[in-house]
């Protein structure tokens, strides 16, 4: 059963919350959950099958039928939601930390994302679904026209381990401000934080079946992009992934929004600042240990300054803080899991045969003999079309491209089967917005790269559609209805 006290979460979760209720799977199998750090274990979880999704879909189903979520007022929604922001800060130390445990995550980005941006995302689309007018009136030659937005119906949430707590609330936040049921389905890697989304829930008293929370497999977890009684999918994880979920969720004509993966641009001008472009690169390159989505990964340099920026970006790699992520003065931490860990080191050996050279890193850290450790890594002589420069690489490595003149630093950015994110490095900020405007991608930034929760983040092409955050990202989960009336309806 979940813990009651908030400040100490607990790591043997054998429930899954469905109808507002702690229930007993109906499948058998656990997951056992592996300190990153340490490669010791650091609790199990319960793994449901697909008679416990099918389970949480009908509860979310039957609460939208009953109309006490959907059919309530949003200043009434956002009460609760308020309430379900209070719940989650409460335990927001004690879920960073276990965060933090599961993946890696250096714990001062775990505190903002696991512990902070839940409850923000909750209060922020509280309030604008309490501030937006769901119905609007409009003149027509019978009479007068009812435009109305009404809540999508259940959604399907399936979620990364990376930024677990943020990525889940970034789509159940808007869904449930809306008047949307919700069915998370969290990722095994970061099982046992999901649970703590649960007990605020419950805390904050959601109605039964409004959101239901199941940890499950791919093959399992897929009945939810198969279910007629899903409406929508929200979905982030990588672009072949992605690519399954929406072909499974389109034939059923269900709406999507896919955050996938990439292998995004950082445009650097001949008249950088060095010093502030390799301090920038800590967050657009190498956040989260290099597991982030938006990581700029390929880093395209003038040939005017090839080497300095080879050298300063091997330089800030020499310098970083390997070691546990509880430790606050830590930069880099072990990635999340043994699995990624190898995969990481593919990319690595795949940039050296096809003719990269390596600056810095690639290899286990000294005095890191447990966990998941790679170095901060950085390659020199790289060409667009080498498979670093063209896979979602996931991890602390950047690929040095060079390039002639800004056309082509542009046509080199834009060659990619991913649209995600990206970034120009300039001392003249006006100039690298016109370089910003001519790259293909979702979002991208100008002397620094950060997402902001009040504006839309998504992808193009490989990167996925459909857009999150901002109110852009509330519009996703809401649905339009006209209603055509004989009387004039308009004030006065």
């Amino acid at each position: 059963m979940p813990t009651a006290d908030p400040s100490t979460p607990a790591l043997d979760r054998r429930t899954f919350f469905i109808d507002g209720k702690w229930v007993a799977p109906q499948s058998s199998d656990e997951w056992q959950a592996i300190e990153a750090a340490t490669g010791e274990p650091i609790g199990v979880a319960a793994l449901g099958g697909e008679a416990d999704i099918e389970a949480a879909i009908t509860a979310a189903h039957a609460a939208g039928q009953r109309g006490d979520w959907a059919g309530t007022t949003p200043g009434e929604r956002a009460k609760v939601l308020h309430r379900f922001a209070d719940a989650l800060a409460a335990r927001g130390d004690a879920t960073s930390e276990l965060a933090t445990r599961e993946n890696g995550m250096p714990i001062g980005l775990s505190q903002a994302f696991n512990g902070q941006a839940p409850a923000h995302l909750l209060r922020q689309y509280a309030d604008l679904a309490a501030a937006t007018e769901f119905e609007e009136v409009r003149p027509s030659a019978q009479g007068s026209t009812i435009v109305r937005r009404e809540p999508v119906g259940v959604v399907g949430v399936i979620t990364p381990w990376n930024y677990p707590q943020a990525k889940a609330l970034i789509s159940i936040a808007p869904a449930l401000a809306a008047g949307c049921s919700v069915v998370l389905k969290h990722s095994p890697d970061a099982a046992l934080d999901s649970y703590v989304i649960g007990e605020a829930a419950e805390e904050a008293g959601l109605p039964p079946g409004v959101l239901n929370i199941v940890l499950a497999d791919r093959e399992p977890a897929s009945l939810l992009t198969r279910h007629p009684l899903v409406d929508k999918i929200a979905f982030t994880g990588s672009t072949a992934s992605g690519e399954r979920v929406g072909a499974e969720a389109g034939r059923r004509f269900k709406r999507m929004t896919l955050e996938l993966g990439g292998n995004s641009a950082a445009i650097v001008l001949d008249d950088v600042d060095i010093d502030a472009f390799v301090t920038g690169m800590a967050t657009a390159a190498f956040m989260n240990n290099g597991q982030t989505c938006t990581g700029q990964w390929r880093v395209l340099a003038p040939r005017s300054r090839y080497d300095e920026i080879v050298a300063a970006l091997a330089e800030w790699a020499s310098t970083q803080t390997i070691g546990n992520p509880l430790d606050p003065a830590v930069t880099i931490g072990p990635l999340a899991n043994e699995r990624h860990l190898n995969k990481v080191r593919r990319s690595i050996d795949n940039a050296t045969a096809d003719g990269a050279r390596l600056v810095y890193g690639g290899r286990r850290p000294e005095g890191q003999s447990r966990g998941w450790f790679i170095e901060p890594t950085v390659f020199a002589d790289v060409a667009n079309t080498h498979r670093i420069a063209r896979e979602d690489i996931f991890g602390p490595i950047v690929a040095v491209i060079p390039y002639t003149d800004e056309n082509e630093a542009v046509a080199l950015a834009n060659d990619s089967d991913y649209g995600l994110a990206g970034s120009v490095w300039t001392a003249d900020e006006q100039h690298g917005l016109d370089i910003a405007r001519r790259v293909r991608t979702g979002t991208i930034g100008v002397n620094y790269y950060l997402n902001d929760f009040y504006a839309p983040f998504g992808g193009v092409k490989g990167s996925g559609i459909g857009r999150e955050l901002g109110p852009e990202g509330f519009q996703e989960f809401l649905e339009y209805k006209t209603i055509y009336a004989g009387a004039a309806l308009l004030p006065g």
